[in-house]
């Protein structure tokens, strides 16, 4: 008899630890995989006075979440936190600690497991009102993993901290923090204030501002041999191109017209530098931070593919305002020359060139006034090949005179502009997902298609109905082929399928979709279109339905295995596992749509 009880016993205690760590406890008894909590170094906030926060992530055994960036190849999904504060308080985030590297369904990836904390910093406003209370919200959205299977994670948290006139370290969390620094020696008879300590700055700008290895002339030197190396980088060249294009078109023109020119251009470069002076100062942004934006990168994509249909030849534009960067022989080519300045600028910033990278830490830790030396400093190097050119009428005059050839110049230079293009879509990939992708490659060639119509019927001995007709039209495809790609829809949650991972979730009961796909399947992204619509989407959320989807697009044996099983043998094929009925499998000669969608998910009964 105590033998059998001990055998009872063991055997429960075996099913409890293999429940526990597949996740399989009924709800109340579940515990989250991966609990989120925001810890600060302070007790009380002061006005003006920055302090660190940590989001403070704690896993279950066997659980991990992933790292800020995958590495290439690797499977997962980066971790992301997002800081909602009131008007005028900052978050900047910190360097996040060191991941750790584990297998994760075969393959290599880095993460984090057991507990963690990813640090930012936190600015009052000067404003900050003693006495008052202020909430941090933080949003964690990633992936938790254990060894069968992967879940969305989409959590919040907030922590409320009162203000007042000085800042109160909390020694609970100096184990995170560390120590705080040592108060500052007061001046007269004032007790020492107890603030807390600086955030540490990043390795560059505190090695700079401790000890500058430079001198202030040699850094300034730095700055204007980084703005001058700027022109010979791949970024930058095209834009240079646009212009060597005007200089040749100025060669047989007086020297005032030549120096107004480069005048003009140099004001583009300096107002322009200027204004992203004052905002990476003012936001606490960094170099090149305006191409981190998915919006920015798809306009400056539309731009540049425009811009190289007309060198191409595909249209012309005119004097008006439209083109005004285009003829640099009138007084309207003066405002083309400013605005290729401007633009040569936007381009240039993610260049950090040679000699640049020093003075630029150096410049973002000074005074606005003192920094914007070492901007104009910069802009003034960018600018200078074209400015010698203007002030030396002698180099242009030895410049080919125009002629038939430049047309053929001209349609040569615009590959350099298509070249952008796609080192642009190269950027954008990596601040997209596919399908944003998608909708954006889209999205140019309907752009490109009114470049065409444009060119095609908005011609001078056209009848003014199908000037205008056209001009409509064009202005109606790229504006749309823009906004197709700008409002693109937040995807759902896939996850990637595996035989494991659809066992895993049928055995919790869960109702499960599977979408086996493939990208050069044209009838594959036709049925995507109904996963953006809300009706879908709404029952897909209600329902909770896991999704899953099995990209064939290259080899895959085990999905090739599955459709068999299916009794199909190619894609698209969906199937909707519904707990307690038969499978539900889309018939192979029906596309997907929202009623045939919808009326399998309503189906399966409300959790």
């Amino acid at each position: 008899m105590l033998m059998k009880r001990l055998l009872a016993c063991l055997l429960f205690t075996s099913t409890l630890a293999t429940a526990q760590n597949f996740d399989l406890l009924p709800k109340e008894e579940k515990k989250e995989a991966v609990s989120l909590e925001i810890i600060a170094e302070v007790k009380t906030a002061a006005a003006g006075k920055p302090f660190r926060v940590a989001a403070k992530l704690t896993h279950l055994p066997h659980h991990h979440t992933y790292g800020k960036v995958l590495a290439a190849g690797a499977t997962g999904k980066p971790t992301k936190l997002s800081w909602t504060l009131p008007d005028g308080w900052k978050a900047e985030e910190l360097p996040w600690p060191a991941t750790t590297p584990f297998d994760s369904f075969g393959a290599k990836a880095d993460g984090y497991e057991g507990t963690v904390y990813l640090p930012a910093t936190i600015t009052p406003p000067a404003t900050a009102a003693a006495g008052s209370s202020v909430e941090l919200k933080l949003t964690l959205d990633g992936l938790v993993c254990n060894d069968t299977t992967c879940l969305p994670v989409n959590k919040d948290a907030s922590l409320t901290l009162p203000i007042a006139t000085e800042a109160v370290i909390n020694p609970d969390h100096s184990n995170v923090f560390g120590a705080p620094a040592p108060p500052t020696p007061p001046t007269g008879n004032e007790p020492p204030k107890s603030t807390p300590p600086a955030p540490p700055a990043p390795p560059e700008a505190s090695k700079t501002n401790a000890a500058p290895e430079y001198s202030f002339a040699t850094l300034l030197l730095f700055a204007f041999l980084g703005g001058l190396i700027l022109n010979v980088m791949p970024c930058v060249f095209p834009v240079l191109g646009i212009k060597v294009m005007g200089v040749v078109n100025q060669a047989g023109g007086n020297r005032a017209e030549v120096v107004r020119h480069g005048f003009a251009y140099t004001a583009g470069v300096l107002v322009s530098f200027w204004t992203l002076a004052a905002l990476v100062i003012t936001l606490g942004k960094g170099w090149g931070f305006q191409l981190q934006s998915p919006t920015f990168v798809l306009g400056l994509l539309y731009f540049f593919l425009v811009f190289a249909m007309n060198m191409a030849g595909i249209f012309e534009i005119g004097t008006s305002a439209v083109g005004v960067g285009s003829n640099l022989q009138t007084r309207s080519g003066l405002g083309g020359s400013f605005f290729t300045g401007l633009l040569a600028t936007i381009v240039a910033t993610p260049c950090s060139a040679p000699f640049l990278a020093p003075a630029l830490a150096y410049a973002l830790s000074l005074p606005v006034s003192s920094a914007l030396v070492f901007f104009t400093l910069i802009a003034i190097g960018l600018a200078f090949p074209f400015l010698l050119l203007s002030f030396f009428p002698g180099l242009v005059s030895k410049l080919p005179r125009p002629g038939a050839w430049m047309e053929s110049f001209k349609q040569g230079m615009s590959f350099l502009l298509f070249g952008t293009v796609a080192y642009m879509i190269w950027i954008y990939d990596g601040l997209a997902d596919s399908e944003q992708l998608q909708a954006a490659l889209i999205g140019l060639v309907i752009a490109a298609a009114g470049c065409w119509v444009y060119g095609r019927w908005f011609l001078p001995h056209k009848p003014a109905r199908t000037r205008l007709i056209a001009l409509l039209t064009a202005i109606g495809m790229l504006g749309g082929g823009f906004g197709l790609a700008v409002t693109s829809p937040e995807p759902l949650p896939w996850l990637e399928w595996s035989p494991k991972l659809v066992k895993y979730h049928r055995d919790l009961k869960d109702p499960v979709y599977i979408d086996f796909t493939a990208r050069w399947c044209a009838t594959c992204q036709y049925n995507k279109g109904v996963y953006k619509n809300p009706v879908v989407k709404e029952l897909i959320r209600d329902r909770g339905v896991i999704l899953m989807k099995a990209d064939w697009t290259l080899p895959n044996d085990e999905i090739k295995d599955a459709l068999k099983e299916l009794g199909r043998a190619a894609v698209p094929t969906n199937i909707l596992y519904i707990p307690g009925e038969e499978p539900y499998l889309f018939p192979d000669d029906e596309l997907l749509n929202e009623a045939n969608v919808s009326a399998a998910l309503k189906r399966i009964k409300k959790p």
